[in-house]
C-alpha cells in the first residue's frame, strides 16, 4: 500500500537513528494552506476524513497525504462503490484495462479514483492489479469475443464489453486478429487508443437493448450518463461521469430556436440522452430498463405535469 506523509516522515526519522538506513537525510516535504478551503465535489475530489491524494496538499487539509498507486482493472471489470461493502450502492463502474489510482486499502477493499474521470469510490482489490501492462487498444463494438486461437472456429474464452481497454501483444499472420491476454480478438473489434474518432451515435445505437444498470458504463449494461460518457469517449471526447457534471462541462448550449440534430445531448432532471436525429433520443433508462431509441416528445411527456422544466439543457459537442 502507498505510504502516508506520516509514514514517510517516520521512515526519514528512523534513518537518523542508530542503525538507520541512510546517512544522508532526505528532505521533508512540507505543505501549508494559503487561504480558505474552497467548496469541492466529493465525487471527484479524492479526500476523506483521514487522508487525501497528495495532489491536494496545500489546497485541502488532511491528516495524511498519499501518493496514489496506479493499478489496472482486471478482465472482469469492477463496480465502484460508495462504501467498502458488497451491499453498498454502486456509484460507477471501472471497465477492463482502465486505470485506478489506489489511495488506501483495508481488508478486501481499496479506495481511490478512476483515472479517466476522477470519480472516487471503493473497488475490490481482487479486481485490480498493480503490474498489469498498459493498454494499447479499446473495444468499440458492443461485445468483443476472445478466441483461443486466431480463428473463429476455436473456443471462445472471454468477451470484453464496449469501452474495455486491452494490451495487444501480437497480430496474427493473416492480420485479422489481435493477440491479447490469453487469446485472440478480431481486428475489427478494437481500435488504438490514440485513434478514437468514431461516430458516438453509431456506438449508442449499437447499445440499444443493453440492460439498464445503475452505475454501469460498459457495453454489457449501463445507465444514462454512463452511455453518454462511453460513446463520447469512443469518439475521443472526455466526459465527466454524472449527468449534472456533463450538463455543466460539455458542449455549448443551443438557443431556443436552434433545432436539434444528430449527436446533440438533451438533459432532463437526473437524466441525459443523445439524439439519433432531430426527433429521436437514444438513452439508457429505468422506465424500459434498457437502452432504447424513442421520440423525444414521448420522453418529455412522461415527466409529471408538476415538473417545472422537463428539459434542462440542450448541448452540442461540436
Amino acid at each position: 500500500m502507498t505510504r502516508s506523509s506520516a509514514d514517510v516522515l517516520a521512515g526519514e526519522l528512523a534513518s537518523h537513528q542508530p542503525g538507520g538506513t541512510d546517512d544522508a537525510p532526505a528532505p521533508v516535504r512540507q505543505f501549508a494552506l494559503a487561504g480558505p478551503v474552497a467548496d469541492y465535489d466529493p465525487r471527484t475530489t479524492p479526500i476523506r476524513g483521514d487522508l487525501a491524494d497528495i495532489a491536494l496538499a496545500g489546497r485541502f487539509f488532511a491528516p495524511h497525504y498519499v501518493e496514489p498507486q496506479l493499478h489496472r482493472v482486471s478482465a472482469g471489470g469492477t463496480m465502484l462503490r460508495k462504501a467498502a461493502s458488497r451491499d453498498s450502492e454502486a456509484v460507477s463502474q471501472l471497465l477492463p484495462g482502465e486505470a485506478f489510482a489506489l489511495l488506501d486499502s483495508t481488508g478486501e477493499w481499496g479506495w481511490g479514483y478512476g483515472l479517466h474521470d476522477g470519480y472516487c469510490g471503493y473497488a475490490l482489490l481482487t479486481d485490480i492489479a498493480l503490474d498489469a501492462p498498459d493498454p494499447t487498444h479499446i473495444v468499440h463494438v458492443r461485445s468483443a469475443l476472445v478466441f483461443a486461437e486466431p480463428s473463429i472456429k476455436t473456443q471462445m474464452i472471454a468477451a470484453y464489453p464496449m469501452g474495455a481497454q486491452v494490451a495487444v501483444e501480437a497480430t496474427s499472420e493473416c492480420g485479422k486478429f489481435l493477440g491479447v491476454a490469453g487469446g485472440w480478438m478480431s481486428l475489427r473489434h478494437a481500435v488504438p487508443l490514440d485513434q478514437r474518432h468514431c461516430d458516438p451515435v453509431d456506438r449508442a445505437m449499437q447499445l440499444i437493448g443493453a440492460p439498464y444498470l445503475w452505475g454501469g458504463r460498459g457495453g454489457d449494461a449501463l445507465d444514462c450518463s454512463g452511455l453518454v460518457q462511453l460513446v463520447l469517449g469512443l469518439a475521443g471526447v472526455s466526459a465527466p461521469r454524472d449527468s449534472d457534471q456533463q450538463m455543466a462541462d460539455l458542449g455549448r448550449a443551443l438557443a431556443e430556436d436552434e433545432p436539434l440534430q444528430r449527436g446533440d445531448l438533451v438533459f432532463f432532471p437526473g437524466h441525459v440522452g443523445i439524439m439519433m436525429d432531430a426527433d429521436t433520443l437514444v438513452h439508457a433508462n429505468a422506465t424500459w430498463m434498457q437502452t432504447v431509441a424513442e421520440p423525444l416528445a414521448d420522453v418529455i411527456a412522461r415527466f409529471p405535469e408538476t415538473t417545472p422544466q422537463p428539459v434542462l439543457a440542450r448541448k452540442r459537442i461540436s
